[in-house]
């Protein structure tokens, strides 16, 4: 008896069976990573230049919903603020509670409670920004845009209570990842601030989102074309055994 009984179509009971289930596994990961990915992510559209060359104005990102204590120094956040026109912003932790924030060092570098930072992802070559000292209140966040020439941030608001910080509760979310352009990718912790006190966060799950969602839609599609592919295949061997049993019959005649 053959190991792969066939069904009236020429199926292979297994390969159904495999099949259906490569097409409810792949429904669940597909479906299960997007209402994931909606729970934990909230899209957004960056509105100024104030944070290119890492952001750009009208990218869509993704930006993980958090409670303002995950913040770390180095994470950008998207907040609002009524001091700052009571609207969703993206800029970038360089202070928390407690510290001091300056520029500028040594090589013209920000400084955090005196230690110089390294800031790579700034455009300009020049001083990290122009002259200022701010000590953050606790429960504070001080923040900075990457387009240092051209951001408004805590550095226009010293003069207001806590010099230009805001509360952590004013944080909505945190971006990980560039969705549109399609090259823009996963937003890097940047190492200048993991020396310090707390140092940087974790980046949130949007890998496992989207490997769940691609791998889901892999699997549904392969499923999906199994029957099609099988039938093709099984009809060009009926047609093949046909065709040699006809060469063996004109043979003995």
């Amino acid at each position: 008896m053959s190991g792969t009984v066939r069904t009236d179509d020429g199926h292979g009971r297994l390969g159904n069976a495999l099949s259906g289930l490569a097409v409810a596994v792949g429904s669940v990961l597909f479906l299960g990573g997007f209402i994931w990915g909606a729970v934990v992510y909230q899209p957004y559209t960056v509105p100024t230049d104030s944070m290119t060359p890492t952001v750009q104005a009208g990218d869509r990102v993704l930006a993980e919903r958090i409670d303002g204590d995950q913040v770390r120094r180095g994470d950008i956040v998207v907040f609002r603020d009524k001091q700052w026109g009571d609207m969703p912003m993206v800029k970038r932790v360089v202070g928390v509670g407690g510290d001091t924030i300056a520029c500028c060092g040594d090589g013209g570098k920000l400084t955090v409670n005196g230690k110089a930072v390294e800031e790579p992802y700034l455009r300009t070559k020049g001083p990290a920004s122009n002259s200022f000292t701010a000590n953050v209140p606790k429960g504070q966040l001080f923040l900075l845009g990457d387009e240092r020439m051209g951001s408004q941030d805590s550095r226009v608001h010293l003069q207001d209570p806590g010099q230009g910080s805001v509360p952590r509760s004013a944080v909505e979310a945190r971006l990980d990842a560039v969705a549109w352009p399609l090259n823009g990718g996963l937003l890097e912790r940047p190492d200048g601030f993991a020396a310090l006190p707390g140092g940087v966060s974790r980046p949130g799950p949007v890998k496992l989102v989207v490997g769940s969602v691609a791998v889901g839609g892999v699997l549904i599609v392969a499923g999906a074309l199994y029957g099609p592919i099988a039938r093709r295949l099984s009809g060009r061997r009926r047609g093949a055994a046909g065709a040699g049993r006809k060469k063996a019959t004109a043979g003995v005649g």
